[in-house]
């Protein structure tokens, strides 16, 4: 009887890590009512609709569950076998976005395609490709890649044009996120550490090389070291220091458990982005550090079942799954500790969205994406345990 039980307990539909569907669930819903309370101010000067941004949400959110639905069905081994065309695809993509009169131009960059219903910032996705691609590059060529200098390069050759390319965009965040997922997978992979110490003294050096030679991230450094000393000086008022100014006045008027949900006075156009790159300020100001708390958890608790799957794959054998799995949540965690480290005066604005919270199509669905990806990966790491087990 027992042993009948146990078989109808196996074969029962399984859909992927509930954990990861619950945390992401609960996520979209706080983003939802956060971003929403966030936006009525300036949907209403905007549109003469407060509810404009909820409306866009709400059906980001349902195209992400439509997208999220087709790439659940679609195998790993698939995106493994054409993890070189993904990478050209997104290389592609990032070409597009440069061309006169294809790519278009706001807040001073030119990171979208305008698709007519939505305007596609194109860095989104080309983070799941360059993920995927990576994933197979480790999973084909490991020993190659971990067992000397010569292989340990050969990602940072192939990085070398999207990099470029996402500079003359400029998406300086976009490059930070994904060379922080690259060389978290180098290192998950078992690269010797002495390689990777080299690649982090020169990620690091590149990167404070490309600050400096920028007129544009000079400034931005220089107005975010100013802005505690004077946030309303003249020179920096409605730069980024202006913005770290305002977000920490939203902190320190929230205090603990905060003002009360739609009760922020920084989103009345004291800080600009409220609904997007600085909306945890807003969370601060309206359900205090408390809140601000229980949505880090909720992060928490999500990356680290992205980490599990990630690592239950490894133990089976499937490397490409496991790496790429790594490289999402790595996504994951990038933007999630930049963002808030942007808002409470860490680093300096790099205007990078918070995963499910800020308002943005192209950062909502690539976040939906990417969890139908971990959970096919999931899906399909059960099943395999579960014929491993039969078989025995």
């Amino acid at each position: 009887m027992q042993a009948v039980m146990q078989q109808r307990i196996d074969n029962r539909p399984y859909y992927g890590d509930s954990w990861l569907i619950v945390l992401t669930l609960l996520l979209l819903f706080f983003g939802l009512i956060m971003m929403t309370s966030a936006s009525v101010e300036i949907g209403e000067s905007l549109y003469s609709d407060p509810f404009y941004h909820f409306k866009k949400q709400v059906i980001f959110i349902v195209m992400g569950l439509i997208g999220g639905m087709i790439l659940l069905n679609i195998p790993v081994d698939w995106w493994e076998r054409g993890s070189n065309a993904v990478f050209v695809l997104a290389l592609v993509m990032l070409v597009m976005v440069l061309l006169p009169g294809i790519g278009h131009t706001a807040g001073g960059g030119t990171r979208w395609l305008n698709l007519g219903f939505m305007t596609l910032q194109v860095s989104e996705p080309a983070k799941i490709c360059i993920v995927m691609f990576m994933a197979g590059l480790l999973s084909r060529h490991h020993e190659f890649i971990c067992g000397s200098l010569k292989g340990f390069m050969m990602p940072f050759l192939c990085m070398a044009f999207p990099v470029a390319l996402l500079l003359l965009e400029p998406d300086f965040g976009a490059v930070v996120v994904i060379m922080f997922a690259v060389m978290a997978m180098l290192f998950l992979a078992g690269a010797r550490f002495w390689h990777f110490l080299l690649a982090a003294c020169a990620v690091l050096g590149a990167g404070a090389a490309l600050i400096m030679s920028a007129d544009y991230r000079m400034r931005r450094v220089m107005s975010y070291l100013q802005a505690l000393k004077d946030p309303f000086h003249e020179d920096i008022v409605f730069d980024s220091g202006y913005q770290l100014a305002q977000a920490l006045i939203g902190f320190g008027r929230g205090e603990w458990l905060g003002m009360g949900l739609g009760n922020s006075i920084q989103k009345m156009y004291f800080l600009p982005d409220g609904h997007t790159d600085f909306i945890i300020a807003i969370i601060a100001e309206e359900l205090g550090v408390i809140g601000v708390l229980v949505l880090l958890g909720l992060f928490a608790a999500f990356i680290t079942r992205a980490l599990v799957i990630a690592r239950s794959n490894e133990r089976n054998g499937r490397f490409f799954a496991a790496y790429a799995a790594y490289g999402l949540a790595f996504i994951f965690i990038g933007q999630v500790v930049i963002n808030v480290s942007v808002n409470i005066g860490l680093l300096p604005n790099k205007g990078l969205t918070l995963p499910f919270i800020s308002s943005g199509g192209s950062s909502l669905l690539t976040c939906i994406a990417m969890v139908a990806l971990l959970l096919r990966m999931d899906i399909e790491n059960h099943q395999e345990g579960g014929r491993k087990a039969y078989a025995a």
